[in-house]
């Protein structure tokens, strides 16, 4: 059995981006929930539950910008110009809510305004995230080899709304993620949150999907032709499932299952995702092979993924296990 290299990459990356999604979803969540809690322990609890870890968790961002460049060389090419700014944007964002992350902690007197600056960071980095992937989805103009479109191509209707779904489905992450990891008080407040981002998110989801069809024939084909119909109706019926045990879970107060529930309609988007691109890297203009590295190339950068993705996803494992449970107020790390 010959082994296609191209397509294993492809998973490669979707895996990286699906992890980064999970592991740093419900961090920006939280920055963007910030204002809604209260000033000293609901902040500094919120704080606390992803003190440990959050740094750690951008990990995959970079795993999956380093395996576009390296196994997809063309696409990092025609993809980079055409979304400068928005990428440039959620770097900068990235950066700022970090320094405003550990500040807020060293410089009590200024705290109100590390605390915007964490906010202000957290939701520019979602909306540049969901602007991005809204452009990529909605096509880029390629001449040859080359991006051909304007400076401004990125931004439409369709990018601004998977950007303004997808800070609201990280907003969704964080109030599940700290229903799971505080009691009390502030969970309380997170369980009344996450019944308003509960159908927020659902309904970002429905109007996204019922867009991104219409955008290209390819995307109608792929998702509405027989019988590629029967494996991609799936998807929707299980997103239906996954929001109903989600509201079950919500209403019985289990402190768990929102959590994954909401992981699992994430991991359903990139699905969703995978059914309208593929085998597009940039639809209707370059596949998966037209941008592939040469095949020893991607050979040898595979050994080295096979060894550093276990070791990231062992180090990931034990620090989320030593961290495990419920946490408190007090101290930071």
């Amino acid at each position: 059995m010959i082994i296609d290299l191209t397509v294993v990459w492809a998973f490669v990356i979707a895996f990286a981006v699906f992890a980064y999604v999970v592991m740093d979803g419900f961090d920006l969540g939280i920055g963007i929930l910030f204002p809604f809690f209260a000033v000293g322990r609901e902040r500094d609890s919120a704080m606390n539950t992803v003190a440990p870890v959050w740094d750690g968790n951008e990990t995959w961002l970079v795993l999956g910008g380093g395996g576009l460049m390296a196994a997809f060389p063309l696409a990092y090419a025609i993809i980079l110009p055409a979304l400068y700014a928005p990428i440039i944007a959620m770097l900068l964002a990235l950066i700022f809510r970090g320094v405003a992350f550990e500040f807020r902690w060293r410089d009590p007197g200024h705290r109100r305004w590390w605390d915007v600056g964490f906010t202000v960071g957290s939701v520019v980095a979602a909306l540049a995230q969901g602007i991005t992937l809204g452009a990529l989805l909605q096509g880029i103009t390629v001449e040859g080899r080359s991006y051909a479109g304007g400076w401004w191509d990125w931004l439409s209707p369709f990018s601004v709304l998977v950007g303004v779904s997808l800070v609201v489905g990280y907003a969704l992450l964080g109030a599940t993620w700290l229903i799971m990891k505080t009691e009390g008080q502030l969970q309380d407040h997170c369980f009344r949150l996450a019944r308003i981002l509960g159908p927020a998110t659902v309904g970002c989801i429905v109007l996204v999907s019922l867009a991104t069809p219409f955008l290209s024939e390819e995307y109608y084909r792929n998702w509405f032709t027989f019988p590629q119909v029967l494996f991609a109706a799936q998807v929707p019926i299980l997103v239906a499932v996954a929001s109903v045990l989600f509201f079950i879970g919500l209403a019985r107060r289990w402190e768990y299952w929102p959590f994954l529930i909401t992981l699992a309609l994430f991991a359903l988007g990139l699905i969703g995702l995978g059914v309208s691109m593929f085998p597009y890297v940039i639809p209707g203009a370059i596949t998966i092979w037209d941008a592939a590295s040469p095949e020893k190339s991607q050979l040898f950068m595979l050994v080295g993924a096979s060894i550093l993705i276990p070791i990231i996803l062992a180090y990931t494992a034990y620090s989320y296990w030593v961290f495990r449970g419920k946490t408190g107020h007090e101290g930071y790390h």
